[in-house]
């Protein structure tokens, strides 16, 4: 969604480095998920799942958007993607109980810290930077930070 800014600049900038390490990425942002408006957009998302190879969801910031973030996340995963749903370290706990209920108790979850969305811009991105190699343990992925500055 596009609530929280924060979470615009750390994806943005895990973004450039997938392309710097010669992935192709590709966004998709929910909008209203009731009634018409949320059966058209299940169909967009579920349509956006089947042209991508992994999913990074994002983020688990408050109560409802954990529950979408998770809710997503356990959408493409149980469409076979590898996926890793993002959440703040105030509702890490949360998001790993959405997921058990859901079927989904080894759901990878990477957690940022708490608060975020309060800072500025050049507070958030080096959090962002910091947070990439463990973004990519949690999603079993290994990446050649030099090859990819390349």
């Amino acid at each position: 969604d596009r609530m929280w800014r924060a979470w615009d600049w750390i994806s943005e900038q895990w973004a450039e480095n997938f392309r710097a390490a010669g992935a192709e990425v590709v966004f998709w942002r929910s909008a209203g998920r009731t009634g018409d408006e949320g059966e058209r957009c299940e169909r967009e998302y579920k349509a956006f799942l089947e042209s991508i190879d992994v999913a990074v969801v994002g983020l688990a910031n408050c109560g409802s958007c954990t529950g979408w973030t998770v809710r997503d996340a356990i959408t493409a995963a149980n469409h076979g993607l590898p996926t890793t749903a993002i959440a703040t370290a105030n509702f890490e706990a949360f998001a790993h109980e959405i997921a058990a209920r859901g079927g989904r108790s080894g759901l990878r979850v990477h957690v940022l810290p708490y608060p975020l969305n309060e800072q500025l811009k050049e507070d958030v991105l080096p959090i962002g930077a910091s947070h990439f190699p463990g973004v990519l343990h949690t999603m079993g992925a290994v990446l050649n930070m030099a090859e990819a500055a390349e």
